[in-house]
């Protein structure tokens, strides 16, 4: 199940077949939605909620946390003369030539200043030594200050605590006799890494979002309990990789992109169905867009530098996407100046669209495609929810076309077209951008608003053509399906690689040792057998003196002087594949040590769809109805029922292919193919593949 701003989609495989459904979030507690979305899916399905023995869940509660500016009051315990770090940052202008701009680490502090306690300790590079010892008493004068202010989130974050967190895990264990019930975080648990900033605010982070996240998870796993769920229920967490309910409640930045990660995974899942490697994933919601490129079915990971989350840096590992305030709901406006804007605002699903009916009255990207008729109001979710074509006309008329001077049909087209351009934009910034040319690659659209933007969104960034999932509308949650249990630890190991000898190699081989010792642990913790862990060990590495590290590959078995080159050589040539060039005379620094163990899980496997017996298309014909493309043509335009295409049929555009969870549009020159298990290839007419 994955839960968006509008929507919450879930998948079901049973041994009867693959089911789908969606239900309207529910924003004040989305446990509620999400367990009745369970018991109607469970229904359909012709099975007691009782049999479900799986369940895996995409969540959106961290991250709105951070959107949304309402996390935990925190209290910080720091080391003496580092309490304004969180407020210094790096001295980076998030805009280098503007005066007037908004720099969020201060104007939405994770942590205010008269909550951060600066307390006297020091422990001391490179070894970890301990110079200072801990004040303890000021620890407990802290604590006394957070009990006044009805604190009850700390966190707890000193110097060099990545070389020796001693320091770190007795003012915890003060904090816990202080404050009994107190959510605690020791930076050296979730970034134990080297840079002070970032792991101070991978920590402030995780005390932030910490208390409302853990709430809700364990809300929701005793909802489902009451429902009669009596499965482990799982968590997608940023990486791709799934973790239970302690450990995400333990450590909530490891989900902060969780409700987009299922996307992407299933994004790729569907490329490897369709037999295309490389595909640029769109998963358009009714809040926000969320773009990724996947070259050669390849799933990339952001580097550590780019893992920032509302402004703020998170160093934890997460899928290599960008999200927009694009979505079905996105409102469309004209501002003081009189420019006509679509976005970030949407109108989610309370009160949603105008066309809903809940009193919304503002004109969104929904309301827009039902004026152009590319929706057809009586059928959307398959019927399931009606909609009012006359409140949608009327809101883009008042809002937008009588200020504007322009038609209806003008104003629909124009919030249709800025909410592409806006999308394009996000896709060439994470492709072309980058070096990737999406000439090679295949637009992926899906979410419930997607498929009606793919065609627009390939022609806008000359991508080759256009793929649509088997149920556009449900991917994210179908992608949640496709991954596997995952469970990462860091160490920090400062080493000059070059210069290294038989002690360092050693310092190396038991780092290696400590951290596949805990990352089997949670694995075992979580019923999973040695015999089926997979464990694999990185090395983040840098030039010297470099500002950040890029993964290297480790050898098989202990670190030696025979195969510590093959680490060197291994960070040479990621530096030259992401970068295009690299300096293989110079010296090359070990940063840290990364293990990353995973277990499979059984996979989702989609059925199938019959193959075309010759027989007319015409067997998927719902109506004709008169539907606006962008070229500002309006044309009689044929529905069809995409459940009833075969593998091999061939739908001639202007079309529309209609599913209870999404809609496709056809253009008028292109084509839509039926592939081997339901999805759609919609390409140019004569472009034969």
């Amino acid at each position: 199940m994955d839960v968006g701003g509008t929507n919450t989609d879930l998948v079901l495989e049973t041994g009867a077949g693959v089911f789908y459904h969606k239900v309207p979030t529910t924003l004040k507690n989305q446990s509620i939605g999400v367990v009745e979305g369970v018991r109607r899916i469970c229904e359909m399905a012709g099975i007691g909620t009782s049999e479900v023995e799986t369940i895996v869940h995409g969540t959106t509660t961290a991250t709105n946390i951070t959107i949304e500016h309402n996390g935990s009051e925190c209290g910080m315990i720091t080391s003496k003369g580092f309490r304004d770090i969180l407020h210094i940052g790096r001295h980076k202008r998030p805009h280098n030539f503007s005066l007037h701009f908004d720099v969020p680490w201060q104007s939405q502090p994770l942590v205010k200043r008269r909550n951060r306690i600066a307390v006297t300790e020091r422990i001391v590079p490179p070894t970890g030594e301990i110079e200072t010892a801990l004040d303890e008493q000021a620890v407990r004068d802290a604590c006394a200050l957070f009990r006044k202010r009805g604190i009850d989130s700390v966190v707890i974050g000193f110097m060099f605590a990545f070389l020796n967190d001693a320091h770190e895990r007795r003012a915890r264990e003060i904090v816990l006799e202080e404050m009994p019930g107190a959510y605690v975080t020791l930076s050296s648990e979730v970034a134990n890494v080297m840079r002070e900033y970032e792991r101070f605010s991978t920590a402030a982070m995780n005390s932030y979002v910490g208390p409302k996240t853990a709430f809700y998870l364990r809300d929701l796993e005793a909802r489902l309990r009451d429902a009669g769920v009596g499965s482990k229920l799982r968590i997608i967490q940023s990486n791709g990789g799934v973790s239970t309910v302690d450990a995400c409640a333990k450590r909530p930045v490891r989900i902060l992109m969780s409700g987009p990660a299922g996307g992407v995974i299933g994004g790729a899942a569907e490329g490897e169905m369709a037999g295309t490697g490389n595909v640029i994933t769109v998963d358009i919601g009714g809040t926000s867009a969320d773009i990724s490129t996947i070259p050669d079915n390849q799933i990339k990971i952001m580097n550590p530098r780019d893992t920032y989350v509302s402004g703020h840096p998170v160093l934890t590992p997460m899928i290599d996407l960008v999200t927009i305030g694009a979505g079905g709901g996105s409102i469309a406006y004209i501002d003081e100046a009189g420019g006509f804007n679509v976005g970030p605002r949407s109108a989610g699903s309370e009160p949603g669209p105008a066309c809903y009916g809940r009193g919304g009255t503002e004109p969104t990207v929904t309301d827009a495609q039902i004026v152009l008729g590319r929706l057809d109001p009586d059928m959307a979710l398959g019927g399931d929810l009606e909609l009012d074509a006359e409140l949608a006309r009327k809101a883009v008329e008042e809002k937008i076309a009588k200020p504007l001077g322009l038609s209806v049909t003008d104003a629909a087209l124009g919030i249709i077209k800025i909410i592409n351009n806006n999308m394009a934009l996000a896709i060439r910034s994470n492709s072309v951008a980058r070096g990737v040319d999406p000439r090679q690659f295949s637009i992926m659209p899906f979410g419930g608003a997607g498929p009606l933007h793919g065609v627009a969104l390939a022609e806008a960034v000359s991508a080759k053509d256009v793929l649509v999932p088997v149920a556009p509308g449900i991917t994210a949650a179908v992608g949640l399906l496709k991954t596997d249990l995952q469970y990462e630890h860091t160490e920090a190991v400062v080493i000059e690689l070059n210069a290294s000898g038989e002690a360092e190699h050693a310092r190396i081989n038991a780092a290696v040792e400590t951290l596949k010792g805990c990352v089997a642990d949670e694995l075992a913790a979580d019923g999973i057998a040695a015999a089926d862990q997979c464990i694999e060990v990185v090395a983040e590495c840098r030039y010297h003196g470099q500002g950040f590290e890029l993964r290297a590959t480790m050898p098989d078995g202990p670190v030696t002087a025979d195969n510590v080159k093959s680490i060197t050589d291994s960070f040479h040539d990621q530096h030259q594949m992401d970068y295009g060039y690299s300096y293989r005379d110079a010296e090359v620094e070990l940063i840290t040590l990364r293990a990353i163990g995973s277990a499979s899980s059984r996979k989702i496997e989609i059925p199938r769809v019959q193959k075309t017996d010759g027989s007319s298309i015409d067997r998927a014909l719902m109506f004709v109805r008169t539907t606006t493309f962008d070229n500002g043509q309006t044309l009689e335009t044929p529905r069809y029922d995409r459940m009833k295409l075969y593998c091999g049929d061939i739908v001639p555009g202007p079309a529309i292919l209609i599913q209870h969870n999404s809609t496709t549009l056809v253009p008028p020159g292109y084509v839509a193919e039926t592939l081997d298990y339901g999805n759609t290839r919609v390409r140019l007419a004569g472009d034969g593949q």
